[in-house]
């Protein structure tokens, strides 16, 4: 050991007395500084402007980050210019020995050629300490300038760039010791990190080269480190880099003193290879993985309630076929190329706490419902498309089933042939689906409620009521519910997120004596008056405590009120108008009120609670105000949803919406208070639980015009569950979101970063190497 420390410090003594480590010190320096200062300064400038207004709550996003680890971040900029510095930093390192014949000093004193090589190397490591230092400088800056920074978050990303930089270190020792020549060796070191970045992209498409070109990519390994996530696979992976490079290196010094046949050296090469690529296979399975996730919010982990619910799987094997069809526009995302993405930004978050999960594929090609219906060449046959499918994106059609094949596995018409993936655990099986959305994947949500439904476990059921022209949640139109309902393919749909959906017409049955198994019954603005018996059963079902959603819409008071007089509210006649420049006037927008906000744990409300965000809208067409007509009976009335104070008014009488703007007449009976209650929610205690009633006096929010309500739609679902289903994991608001400097000091700390200490640097290492050069 005491000779690989006098090697290391030698090397060290010499890269220091040499213009190249100064110089290369000094633009890393630069380099940080500027993608530094200069996102601290925006941060602090956007921060200076939002502090005017009174309503301030900080920046709503991680800083950390933001400054660190986004695209103009020091991170992310100074991983992708390594390549300029690495090559000329180890270009002479051994190069310079050979080139000067001092390597044949090492030779003949009593010094193992293991001794030089990992003397050379430390040398490295210790300077890679500095470039880490480098940066490490800005992250104690950040700790004085950003609130809360997420300190486990940086070290993460420190440890992932150190890993990366003595990975290419070894590289560009190795490169070093094939030539005399440093320019080649520089040449080499780059063109050895160039393939090592990009391999992990070629012949995705062939089982037999996917998972060894996608393990030795270098690109990206350290990437889950910067997030924040440290696997034992990514660290040995850097390791077994090092490692095998460090093996090279010692094997081509040892080959250059001592004679022997040429392929006794290319065995020796096959094995530290074959060595690497084994510790490889072994360390990156799924069983031998482990875990730190190093962030303030455990971002990198899935939610303990997914985790219950894996837990709940035991040892029995959960299968997962992913079904791929020729013909959708996100086949790509399915296809063979893709499938190692597919494992590692899908399922490796629930491998980690399920590393025994079986995974298959089925390809096969069949015409979904836009095929048939869009398809540009009508007239010909199935299999034809399939030929001109498979040439336009390079496949092989033999890999693909026929429809018949398929359709001997299973029957995926249901599903409209779409890329899907059906969970098999214990002989019961569930679909998970993709979505036609740019995320593609679904999310930890959707992928939770699959594993509850394939476990067995009882779903909530939302009951439709029909037979009197309600809202239709198979109509896809823009006054449909089917977006926000049964639409497979849209991911804030209920079924998407576990609930079951049915239809229930009243005149013919009764809601379900238990009523614990139904969730929520919907009536959703009847068009025609309900008949004695669908009342009567719809009252018994909110007497017996049933939790209940009733929509209403102008002229449909009379209608409702049988339901809603039990209650104690009522709809109001008329029509709320709030005239804006954008909308016609029955576009209303009324704000969410506290009580909304702890109804659901949407990461909107979540915000919204926390007071992360002032306030909250949701988008209204046509609508009633909600009235108290008896605050004494056993429901507690929370106002949901009200209007801006005076923005508002009831119109009693005609409102016509494509003329000039309609004007407040009290002469008509219009009316005026300071706001009115759009959406109410109703609670009381019942047979020990606590019933749940909401109301609206507008359908169209929860329409597919409106996206079913987007986050307010789901959160209304949610509570009637009595949030149990979607399964949330919510994250917590940012607690690194606000600047603790203004712009007056981050451009203080660009002058000195970028220009003053740096020039300081250098005229300290000019001194140095002056007195050097003298001495």
């Amino acid at each position: 050991m005491k000779t690989i420390f006098k090697i290391s410090r030698a090397e060290l003594r010499n890269l220091f007395y040499s213009p190249v480590a100064w110089f290369l010190v000094i633009i890393f320096m630069i380099l940080c500084a500027v993608f530094y200062t200069d996102v601290i300064y925006k941060m602090a400038k956007m921060q200076e402007l939002a502090e005017k207004s009174s309503m301030f709550k900080g920046l709503g996003s991680a800083l950390t980050a933001k400054i660190y680890l986004d695209q103009d971040g020091i991170f992310k900029n100074a991983m992708q210019n390594l390549y300029l510095f690495i090559p000329l930093l180890t270009m002479g390192i051994l190069s310079r020995e050979i080139n000067t014949g001092s390597i044949k000093l090492l030779y003949s004193a009593p010094i193992k050629t293991r001794d030089i090589v990992l003397g050379k190397y430390l040398s490295l490591m210790l300077f890679n300490l500095i470039l880490v230092s480098v940066i490490g400088i800005f992250m104690v800056v950040g700790l004085f300038s950003v609130k809360s920074v997420d300190v486990g978050l940086l070290l993460s990303a420190a440890l992932g760039f150190y890993l990366l930089v003595c990975a290419y270190a070894a590289i560009g020792l190795f490169m070093s010791s094939l030539t005399t020549y440093q320019i080649v060796s520089a040449i080499g070191t780059f063109i050895i990190i160039f393939i090592l970045s990009r391999i992990g992209n070629l012949w995705q498409e062939f089982d037999f080269v996917r998972d060894l070109t996608y393990f030795l990519s270098i690109n990206g390994r350290a990437n889950k480190m910067l997030a924040g996530l440290i696997t034992s696979k990514d660290v040995i992976y850097f390791l077994i880099v090092i490692g095998m490079f460090l093996g090279f290196t010692l094997i081509k010094l040892k080959s250059g003193r001592e004679s022997g046949r040429w392929f006794v050296t290319a065995g020796k090469y096959l094995a530290v290879i074959g060595i690497a690529l084994c510790i490889g296979y072994f360390s990156s399975r799924p069983q031998m993985v482990g875990y730190w996730d190093t962030t303030m919010a455990q971002s990198n982990t899935i939610h303990p309630r997914v985790q219950e619910i894996i837990k709940g799987m035991g040892d029995d094997e959960l299968e997962i076929t992913l079904y791929t069809n020729l013909f959708p526009r996100n086949v790509q995302h399915g296809l063979p190329k893709n499938r190692n993405i597919y494992l590692s930004k899908l399922w490796e978050p629930y491998l980690r706490f399920k590393p025994d999960i079986k995974f298959k594929y089925e390809y096969y090609y069949a015409l979904n419902k836009d095929e048939r219906n869009y398809s540009k060449s009508p007239d010909k046959s199935i299999e034809e498309k399939a030929k001109d499918q498979a040439k336009s994106r390079d496949l092989d059609l033999s890999m693909f089933k026929t429809p018949e094949q398929m359709r001997k596995i299973i029957d995926l018409e249901p599903e409209d042939y779409n890329l899907v993936m059906q969970l098999k655990y214990k002989g019961r099986t569930t679909f998970l689906r993709t979505y036609n959305d740019s995320r593609v994947w679904p999310e930890e949500q959707h992928i939770a409620a699959a594993l509850a439904r394939v476990q067995g476990q009882k779903m909530p059921t939302v009951l439709f009521t029909t037979g009197n022209l309600e809202r239709d949640i198979y109509v896809s139109g823009e006054r449909g519910f089917y977006g926000s309902t049964v639409g497979k393919l849209e991911r804030t749909s209920l079924i998407n997120n576990g609930f079951d959906i049915d239809t229930i017409s009243l005149d013919h049955r009764a809601v379900p004596t238990n009523y614990m198994d139904v969730a929520a019954l919907v009536l959703a603005d009847p068009k025609t008056k309900l008949s004695p018996l669908t009342i009567q059963r719809i009252n018994e079902y909110i007497g017996a405590g049933g939790n209940m959603m009733i929509l209403g819409e102008p002229g449909k008071g009379e209608v409702l009120r049988p339901m809603l007089q039990p209650l104690g509210v009522q709809l109001s006649s008329g029509m709320l108008v709030q005239v804006t420049k954008n909308n016609t006037p029955d576009k209303v927008v009324p704000h969410l009120t506290k009580f909304a906000g702890g109804m659901a744990e949407e990461d909107a409300l979540v915000m919204f609670k926390k007071g992360k965000i002032n306030q909250l809208q949701s988008y209204s067409e046509s609508v009633l105000p909600i009235e108290i007509i008896d605050s004494k009976n056993d429901f507690i009335k929370h106002p949901v949803t009200i209007t801006d104070s005076g923005a508002v008014w009831l119109k009693k009488g005609t409102l016509v919406k494509d003329s000039v703007p309609p004007v407040f007449s009290p002469n008509e009976g219009d009316i005026k208070l300071d706001s009115f209650v759009t959406t109410m929610a109703l609670t009381r205690p019942i047979k020990g639980k606590e019933q749940r009633v909401f109301v609206a006096g507008d359908a169209d929010f929860l329409s597919n015009r409106y996206n079913g309500g987007q986050f307010f739609g789901r959160a209304i679902y949610s509570w009637l569950d009595n949030n149990k289903y979607p399964i949330y994991g919510p994250v917590e608001p940012p607690k690194d979101d606000e600047m603790l400097i203004g712009p007056d000091i981050a451009r203080t700390l660009k002058i000195f970063f970028v220009w003053i200490l740096p020039v300081v640097l250098g005229l300290l290492g000019t001194i140095i190497l002056i007195r050097r050069k003298r001495k």
